[in-house]
């Protein structure tokens, strides 16, 4: 007797749905500059990222007087998704490195966008934090596999290009996060502050789609690393909170020794199971290539130096008299610089000139302009040029310390090389936020020779920050890399 299998069937291609990456239409594989669109739809991604980070800020004022909350509580919704961002991004490259990282990109951005919704509906703030971790969740599946997504569409020969255009999608929503924000709250409410991310998600999910290419090359993995990730989520999380802790908030000294040294022991931990995992959740043979180790040091010296500032400059103006819309426009000069040279970075330099070399050009440029800060005065008219040009030096570094990155990262563990890229960036943005916060502090803003004892301080930590950066891109690779190797035989 014949047996119906047409249920079992299409239970089949259900689930073919939701776990095989779909392909592109064939007249978009088939476009010279198909990629291109691909390219696109990262930096969809890549805008939505940078503005949420900066534009959550902005909600503060309202969510303590909507729940009646602390401050201290409030910058958990901030806190929380940070801690949890950075703490997921090596194990969903990882996991997008086995199955797939148009398919974990996509599951992202659908997390990510949902999430978004429900913190806007969140009836408490305990509500809000819960489902601002659920939102990292899906941010760190989208941020693991962008700089991935973009370095296997692009041709070898146009991957810095295309990693400036992702760059300074990212400049993009860091310059119109505060704008963008402060007239959420001012007219509609906090809550459009996440609801502004849903129709860009789907927009996002339907591009991406269709414009995204499958993934060619996995890495094979048997069994996933729950240990590992328990021992990189503690690592991660205890110095982020120590970092927080040391920065200013009132914790003793003890509590912030006791974060740090937790940290240093799970790091430890992590590395030596690693070590001894038959299925590792790292591939440590990754850290001892040269390109990658300098690579991933200029990348959180790089960050540090461009988020030190966006916490500086708004509390010197402020404390100085300026207006909250002034000093955001002023900061705005940043990022600006930052898309200019990362998307025109080929024609402002030769085109043969190598990527070490444009890494030590744009890091000695924003060197020399976190140099001027221990000289200017606080005010408006010098710091503006300033921030231009810092922003223009890591528009050209930005991009091409990721090309060297990931050009020598093999193509099946492109995942993981990403999501140890944003890694890095987390703990640079953490970073420059809690050492400049800290030297403010210590200065104190109460008269103008603190402010300016204040921004002196602030500016030694962020030129030797630079300095850092300058160091990593000179002892970076001076030869090609074995993808460029393997792209030219």
């Amino acid at each position: 007797m014949a047996t119906d299998t047409r249920p079992r069937a299409s239970g089949r291609r259900g689930l073919a749905l939701l776990t095989v990456e779909r392909p592109r239409p064939e007249s978009i594989r088939s476009r010279p500059n198909g990629w291109w669109l691909a390219v696109a739809t990262v930096c969809f991604g890549a805008f939505m990222g940078q503005l949420d980070a900066s534009i959550v800020t902005l909600t503060y004022g309202g969510l303590r007087s909507g729940f009646h909350a602390s401050l201290a509580a409030v910058e958990w919704v901030s806190l929380a998704y940070l801690l949890a961002l950075v703490a997921l991004l090596v194990p969903a490259g990882r996991l997008a490195d086995a199955h797939g990282r148009k398919l974990l990109y996509l599951y992202g951005f659908a997390v990510f966008t949902l999430a978004s919704a429900a913190c806007g509906f969140a009836p408490s703030l305990t509500a809000l934090v819960a489902f601002r971790v659920v939102q990292a969740a899906g941010a760190a599946m989208m941020q693991a596999n962008s700089v991935a997504l973009v370095t296997t569409s692009a041709p070898r020969e146009r991957m810095r290009s295309a990693l400036g255009v992702q760059a300074a999608a990212q400049a993009l929503g860091l310059a119109l996060g505060p704008t963008v924000g402060g007239a959420l709250v001012a007219t509609l409410g906090w809550r459009w502050v996440f609801w502004v991310n849903v129709p860009v998600g789907v927009i996002a999910l339907v591009g991406g789609h269709y414009l995204l290419p499958r993934t060619r090359a996995r890495t094979r993995v048997t069994h996933f690393d729950w240990p590992g990730l328990l021992l990189l989520a503690t690592a991660t999380t205890s110095a982020l909170m120590g970092v927080s802790a040391a920065s200013g908030l009132p914790v003793p000294g003890w509590g912030v020794a006791v974060l740090f040294a937790l940290a240093a022991c799970a790091g430890l931990a992590f590395v030596r199971r690693q070590r001894r995992a038959a299925a590792p959740l790292l591939d440590l043979a990754l850290l001892r290539v040269r390109a990658v180790t300098y690579g991933l040091v200029g990348a959180l010296s790089g960050y540090l130096v461009l988020f030190g500032p966006l916490v500086l400059v708004p509390v010197v103006l402020t404390a100085r008299g300026v207006s909250e819309l002034t000093a955001g426009l002023v900061l705005t000069a940043l990022p600006a610089g930052f898309a200019l040279a990362a998307t025109g970075g080929d024609r402002l330099l030769p085109c043969g000139l190598a990527d070490r070399t444009r890494c030590l050009a744009g890091a000695g440029v924003f060197t020399l302009a976190m140099a001027g800060l221990l000289v200017v005065p606080p005010a408006v008219g010098p710091l503006v040029p300033l921030l231009a040009v810092t922003g223009l030096g890591l528009g050209l570094f930005t991009p091409a310390n990721n090309t060297l990155i990931m050009g020598a990262i093999p193509a099946r563990s492109s995942g993981t090389g990403g999501g140890l890229v944003n890694m890095t960036r987390g703990l640079g943005t953490a970073l420059g936020v809690a050492l400049v916060t800290l030297a403010l502090q210590l200065a104190g803003t109460a008269t103008d020779a603190a402010l300016r004892a204040g921004l002196r301080w602030s500016a030694v930590v962020l030129v030797g920050a630079s300095l850092v950066a300058v160091g990593a891109a000179w002892a970076g690779p001076r030869g090609e890399s074995p993808r460029e190797r393997a792209a030219g035989s």
